[in-house]
């Protein structure tokens, strides 16, 4: 019965490694210059979802908060995570290239649950 755990907690040892293994993969992938502000999230993880326009000049998000960003026709989500309690970036830092033709500032701010 010993061995059978053991060979039990082994398995899952290996696939929780393997899985681990694949996403740091897929962030990588993504691209580690945006590492500061966050990670790429699946369009299904995203609590609010933000259209992009022309006139678009500025987003409020929270950190912790993952946001779907809908550019003409074209989406992309983004789990917030930033160093600091509050940031503020240019879009077109985490955007796939060529989405954003023009500045759109990202204010983050703190977690509100780690508010005073």
């Amino acid at each position: 019965m010993f061995k059978t755990f053991r060979k039990a907690a082994l398995a899952t040892t290996l696939a929780t490694g393997l899985a681990a293994a694949l996403l740091a993969g897929g962030a990588h992938a993504a691209g580690t210059k945006a590492a500061p502000y966050g990670t790429m999230a699946p369009a299904t993880a995203a609590e609010r979802h933000v259209v992009i326009t022309e006139k678009t000049r500025a987003v409020n998000v929270n950190n912790g908060e993952t946001v779907e960003f809908r550019v003409n026709g074209q989406s992309f989500t983004w789990h917030f995570q930033t160093l600091r309690d509050e940031a503020r970036f240019d879009l077109s830092k985490i955007a796939p290239s060529g989405m954003i033709n023009h500045k759109v500032t990202v204010h983050v701010a703190s977690h509100p649950l780690y508010r005073g």
